[in-house]
């Protein structure tokens, strides 16, 4: 195998033995000089000039952003929050177990299903006495997850009020509530007779 070599056929053994400069075997400027004046011709002649093209590209980004705009602004506006939901009753027996599982504006932003709303407010008002029924250890665990659950949405709902398009919240937010669901559901189904958490 045989080692570099510089323009003349000689070995090199560093790049300080490379000449500096190398002149091209062709002058290259009177070509590059003829398509610049060919391209400045056409720019002059019938073809569109440079400059009306990259117009005609700003205006199309320009409607395209308005167009997005417009969606956004009309997917946002299906997602306002609507006029309250049912809220639960607050006694003194479920603020001393159980924290308050009242909706929030952003329970109406997100989650509007109305299938969802009922099923809700149903297992809350069920939850009172379907905690009477289950054991204190896991009385106390189920009540432990629905106040981590309920200060979980209070931190995102505040963290959302500061940044309303962080996707990432309102991802987490939603996550929050299906956890929430989840808890509320097992909570039904372990206090009939023969089941468990």
């Amino acid at each position: 195998m045989t080692g570099p070599t510089d323009a003349n056929g000689r070995k090199v053994a560093t790049l300080r033995e490379l000449p500096t400069s190398i002149e091209p075997a062709r002058d290259l400027w009177p070509r590059i000089e003829a398509q610049l004046e060919e391209v400045v011709s056409d720019a002059r002649g019938g073809a569109k000039p440079l400059r009306r093209r990259g117009e005609a590209l700003r205006w199309l980004a320009l409607a395209a952003m308005l167009a997005s705009l417009a969606v956004g602004v009309w997917i946002g506006r299906s997602l306002l929050p609507g006029a309250g939901g049912e809220t639960a009753p607050a006694t003194a027996a479920n603020r001393s177990t159980v924290p308050a599982l009242a909706p929030t504006a952003f329970d109406a932003a997100y989650v509007s299903d109305p299938r969802y709303e009922r099923q809700r407010a149903a297992l809350v008002r069920a939850l009172q006495e379907r905690l009477a029924a289950l054991p204190l250890p896991a009385r106390t665990k189920v009540s432990a997850s629905l106040a981590a659950i309920e200060k979980a949405k209070k931190d995102l709902e505040q963290a959302l009020g500061h940044d309303p398009g962080n996707a990432l919240l309102q991802e987490l937010l939603i996550n929050t509530y299906q956890d929430e669901m989840r808890v509320l559901s097992d909570v039904h189904e372990a206090s009939d007779p023969g089941r468990g958490i």
